[in-house]
């Protein structure tokens, strides 16, 4: 499973993501952003106490971030299709805290990736550290044209302090007859024949052509209990 370090690495590869907050009127805010820093509580952003951005994440207590990285831009054909070249997508969900100054004061001493932490805070006095720390994710490869994998998609998901994720994927119950017609329809090279068929949930894209063609409607999302 991927660990903290390496969701922190995949967002600092990308560098500024979206950061979606709850904006305390039943919808949804959002603006680009960076992680600084991460430990083995969770990944560390900065932002001032003025900001609708910092009243939210204290309101509201969630942040959910999202990137991608590409090896180049999509391109469109003459008949108005997009061309994806190959890439990552890394999303992560859940909780959100202020670190105490002591504890931020605390990392500035022991850790050096917050020593911008330390002059934002010297120049900015507002300037405050939070942890998403308690959250759950999802590392989503993609070669559509199959470039460097011999399928489409390649996807993981994770968690740390005490999140939970759903594995990704179609699933095929044991009442599954054997047809054949999820393998014929899945473009994602998913679909594994057997007694009864399953669906490798890390090819699969959730798109639901499965789902659509099985005469026996014995293809079901995955649900959180």
């Amino acid at each position: 499973m991927i660990s903290i370090k390496e969701a922190y690495e995949l967002f600092d590869e990308v560098g500024c993501c979206s950061f979606a907050t709850l904006d305390g009127a039943g919808g949804v805010d959002s603006r680009i952003a960076h992680f600084f820093a991460y430990d083995d509580e969770g990944l560390y952003l900065r932002t001032m106490t003025g900001k609708p951005f910092y009243r939210q994440m204290v309101e509201g207590g969630k942040l959910s971030v999202c990137g991608e990285r590409t090896e180049a831009p999509c391109t469109w054909d003459d008949d108005n299709m997009p061309h994806f070249q190959p890439g990552y997508m890394v999303r992560v969900s859940g909780d959100v805290r202020v670190l105490s100054p002591e504890e931020t004061q605390k990392h500035i001493a022991e850790d050096p990736r917050f020593a911008v932490a330390d002059y934002d805070i010297k120049k900015y006095p507002e300037t405050v550290v939070l942890v998403l720390h308690r959250a759950w994710g999802e590392l989503y490869r993609y070669d559509f044209n199959m470039v460097h994998m011999d399928h489409k998609v390649l996807r993981e998901r994770f968690a740390w302090g005490g999140a939970e994720f759903v594995e990704s994927g179609f699933h095929i119950t044991d009442d599954c007859i054997e047809c054949g017609a999820c393998a014929n329809a899945c473009t994602h090279k998913a679909i594994v024949p057997g007694s009864p068929y399953s669906i490798r949930g890390a090819w699969c894209d959730e798109c639901g052509n499965c789902h659509d063609v099985c005469p026996s409607g014995v293809i079901v999302e995955k649900r959180r209990p």
